[in-house]
């Protein structure tokens, strides 16, 4: 747990400026101002390459720690490639990445306060996406708003608090992206949380490496899977799981499973 806690620590304070940027021309930022956070936020916009051509309409993918997802030069230890991988598919989807706060990162992505770590904050955070981002989005994008065209994916604490907003908002996001999940982080709470949730549609994309550095990642993760699978008949095949052997914890496990959770997710 401290070695995963160590890499969490390290997507705030080190990223490498020491290179040309990598993000491909689909993609863009702006700036909004997130009145729940008591912030502004920098968000990337990837578009699909036909998207100027073309009047159709795209699902939407929001994506936590938008700084390793498109480009190396903002990233921690290398970047997802969502953009090099979405235009070597052809992939019919517009991806919105959230900046994460820098040393307010944990606050953000973590449901409950940690009793060592602190955090808790991620209700604020879905507010922001929920009832500010994502309908600047739809203003400005040619989106399909409902929430099975509407996916939230994340890793490590990103993995935790997008499982959360399927949970919070299931009418908003009809698919998860769940890699590397730090349950760990708030076990009980989420386990609380989950005895007192009924029902659960979303479709749920699971990954972890079975060497991530933390014994417990794995039986998090499937006592997770295995609630959702008491919601649901197995037969509707609305979630996955994916152990990888030999995968760490860390961007290129992420990496070289974002086109096959894309896939699978679409």
């Amino acid at each position: 747990m401290k070695t995963i806690f160590l890499l969490l620590f390290g997507f705030i304070f080190f990223q490498s400026n020491a290179q040309e940027s990598t993000a491909s021309k689909q993609v863009s930022t702006f700036t909004i101002e997130a009145p729940q956070l008591k912030s502004n936020k920098k968000i990337w916009v990837y578009l699909p390459k036909d998207y100027s051509a073309s009047a159709k309409k795209y699902p939407v993918i929001y994506m936590h720690d938008a700084q390793n997802l498109f480009d190396a030069k903002t990233s921690y230890v290398g970047e997802w490639n969502v953009d090099e991988t979405l235009d070597s598919i052809n992939a019919q989807v517009i991806v919105i990445g959230i900046e994460h706060g820098g040393d307010k990162r944990i606050e953000e992505l973590t449901p409950y306060p940690h009793p060592k770590y602190a955090g808790g904050k991620a209700d604020a955070y879905l507010d922001f996406i929920v009832k500010t981002l994502k309908p600047k989005v739809d203003a400005t994008y040619r989106t399909k708003t409902n929430a099975k065209n509407t996916a939230i994916m994340g890793s490590s604490l990103g993995g935790l608090v997008s499982f959360y907003a399927a949970l919070k908002y299931p009418e908003v996001f009809g698919k998860v992206g769940c890699f590397s999940p730090s349950f760990w982080f708030n076990r009980k709470d989420i386990n609380d949380l989950l005895s007192k949730t009924e029902t659960f549609k979303t479709k749920v994309y699971f990954l972890c490496g079975d060497n991530e550095g933390d014994a417990d990642v794995i039986p998090d993760m499937e006592n997770v899977e295995k609630w959702v699978n008491t919601k649901r008949c197995e037969c509707k095949k609305l979630n996955k799981k994916v152990i990888v052997k030999g995968g760490q914890h860390n961007e290129k496990l992420w990496r070289e499973n974002f086109k096959k959770a894309y896939l699978w997710l679409f």
